[in-house]
């Protein structure tokens, strides 16, 4: 967009009036930060076209203050997210989150709008059905503008009813993830077959996902392959999807090259990457490739980079909880939650060296890979022009309510075969 600073300045003011969600207004009422609904970030990567919008996974707070600088570096609308997972061992969760981002925002002057939004809400059984029909309002009381409902580990059958069940749940205004496929490498991948039936279902009973996040073979946490996304899959999943305006969600991108992460944006219809163990391990000073893959030495142990992140003192004791604890490589996120107050109580120097390093690192995506940098006047003119904190969905009903009955949802499930790939608990 070409509107001049001064113009922004002006734009961002009346929109922080009218594009603020009810919840929002209400927990903060005498708030600078525009948190918006998702649903605003995913429309303005396609008005930009050929963008894709960061989700950073806030596992602590020198992620998220370095993001939310580079966001503002950048010029660029940003998402800030948690996993219902790392709730558990970060001290950023689902229900301090939202505060946490407009404190900073306020802090910082960010005044790049953002988003935030509960990542990965897992449903693995019917008990987690029940017991989300209670969290998923909490998780909006506490300020969530968007939301993933992640019901893939269940059989499609299953996954459908329960996004149905669960999406009343979640305001109409607010953005929303859906899922079809766990994420767990090259095994189990998704098929449009399944994509489909997933959303025409859901279609058919009103429900229309800002985006969808696919086994598109990526895993989370550290990337020890050299398949990682398969772009051609992705791009012929979106295809099918077309008629019914949904985006795609790319999960797992740390680990995957930038070349690869820039073929996706070009040839798919992705929106939202989710980055989260690149920020994690940049932000404590690990030594990383070009792109957030952590690197090892020869004995297999993660490289600390000098004078990067935290101390040397700091990450001798990291690494000798994690020893204790027999933590693999890839549980070392769970190392947030026990040192988040020894982190917050070094150095002022070191600290801003942790969120500096994550906010260089998170401006060269936003910029040179994402091609999302100037999206914030695109999100604040399309909030003044729907003179609303809901833009609406991109889609309309296409699919016959009677069609997808419970009975009939099972019928059409129970056809679909293919081949889930290997057992496990895939941890989000």
């Amino acid at each position: 967009m070409s509107l001049n600073p001064s113009e922004y300045e002006k734009a961002f003011e009346e929109a922080l009036q009218v594009g603020r969600p009810p919840n929002i207004k209400s927990l903060f009422p005498n708030s600078r930060a525009l948190l918006v609904s998702g649903r605003y970030i995913d429309q303005a990567m396609l008005k930009k076209g050929h963008a894709i919008a960061m989700a950073a996974n806030a596992r602590n707070t020198f992620v998220l203050r370095g993001a939310l600088a580079a966001a503002q570096r950048a010029n660029a609308a940003i998402i800030i997210e948690i996993a219902k997972s790392e709730s558990d061992y970060c001290m950023i969760n689902y229900w301090n989150i939202a505060r946490y981002v407009d404190t900073i925002c306020n802090e910082m002057n960010i005044t790049v709008p953002v988003a935030v939004h509960a990542d990965h809400y897992t449903i693995k059984s019917q008990s987690d059905v029940e017991s989300a029909k209670t969290v998923i309002p909490s998780i909006f009381d506490a300020g969530m503008t968007s939301t993933s409902i992640d019901a893939s580990h269940l059989p499609d059958t299953d996954n459908l009813l329960a996004s149905i069940a669960l999406y009343r749940y979640v305001p109409d205004w607010a953005g929303f993830e859906t899922e079809v496929g766990e994420i767990k490498g090259a095994s189990g991948l998704s098929t449009p077959e399944e994509a489909l039936f997933l959303i025409q279902g859901l279609n058919a009973h009103g429900i229309f996902p800002d985006w969808i996040a696919l086994n598109n073979g990526t895993t989370h946490g550290i990337e020890s392959g050299s398949e990682g996304i398969q772009i051609e899959l992705t791009a012929k999943i979106h295809e099918a999807l077309a008629p019914y305006n949904v985006s795609g969600a790319q999960h797992g991108t740390s680990g995957n090259s930038s070349e690869k992460l820039n073929e996706i944006r070009k040839k798919t219809r992705t929106t939202k990457a989710n980055v989260a163990t690149a920020l994690q391990m940049l932000a404590w000073g690990l030594k990383v490739n070009d792109y957030g893959n952590a690197q090892l030495d020869e004995n297999e142990d993660f490289i600390k980079e000098k004078d990067e992140g935290l101390t040397g003192e700091a990450w001798e004791k990291l690494t000798a909880y994690a020893r204790e604890k027999n933590l693999k490589k890839g549980d070392y996120k769970k190392l947030n939650l026990p040192f988040e107050n020894l982190l917050l109580g070094q150095e002022r120097s070191v600290r801003e060296r942790m969120c500096k390093r994550v906010e260089d690192f998170t401006y060269n995506m936003l910029v040179n890979v994402f091609n999302c940098h100037d999206t914030a006047p695109i999100v604040v003119e399309s909030i003044l022009a729907a003179g609303s904190h809901d833009p609406g969905p991109r889609a309309n009903r296409i699919e016959k309510p009677e069609d997808w009955s419970p009975e009939k949802i099972r019928e059409k499930g129970g056809a679909i075969d293919r081949d889930r790939g290997e057992e496990g608990d895939f941890e989000d």
